[in-house]
């Protein structure tokens, strides 16, 4: 997962769980997945999920921003270029958030992509808050508390995050979405989720 901008996923990972002296077995007992698991990571050698990655930064507790933002520090920058925004997806998905550095953000906005057949995993995700969003272009499937709609270009949706759900694009063309949740779950430590 070393996006265009050289991030090392493996390395930052590494150094994440020595910060918080786990072993490799420790941090995946935690996590909930595979010692070798871990082991691939920390060598670049698979790219996680974003719902992988973010089990794993559970355990630690680290949100995703921080894991992506490193140890800089953030500044009142308000105006971003497209390759300013942090790429926090899995190389299959892509999510680019905006304002990932920020201090202190209570909004999380995010561009996201979904290739055809790209879905968030059949394990619904539940957590605080709400999320809306408006699809760009192509079509998604979500699935909220049982309920599905296949909603495009145009189309947008808001929901309490706490109720089970899922996104699924089962067209033919990508999907791009501008979604927003708060509290932002991509920064609160322990507790960011969005979908994926």
């Amino acid at each position: 997962m070393q996006e265009e901008s050289g991030f090392d996923v493996g390395s930052r990972l590494r150094q994440l769980r020595l910060a918080n002296g786990l072993s490799q077995r420790e941090l995946a007992k935690r996590a909930g997945v595979t010692n070798s698991t871990i082991s691939l990571i920390e060598q670049n050698s698979v790219s996680p999920s974003v719902s992988s990655l973010k089990k794993i930064l559970d355990a630690l507790p680290v949100s995703i921003s921080t894991f992506f933002a490193g140890d800089e520090p953030g500044g009142a920058q308000m105006f971003y270029r497209a390759e300013e925004l942090t790429e926090i997806g899995d190389g299959h998905l892509s999510f680019r958030l905006v304002a990932a550095r920020r201090p202190e953000r209570q909004l999380s906005i995010i561009h996201e992509r979904y290739p055809p057949g790209a879905d968030t995993g059949e394990e619904m995700l539940e957590h605080d808050g709400e999320e809306g969003g408006v699809i760009v272009s192509g079509e998604i499937e979500i699935t909220v508390n049982g309920e599905s709609r296949v909603l495009g270009a145009g189309d947008g949706y808001y929901f309490e995050s706490r109720l089970p759900h899922r996104f699924r694009n089962l067209g033919k063309e990508e999907c791009v979405i501008v979604s927003a949740n708060t509290p932002p779950g991509f920064s609160d430590g322990g507790h960011e989720v969005h979908h994926a």
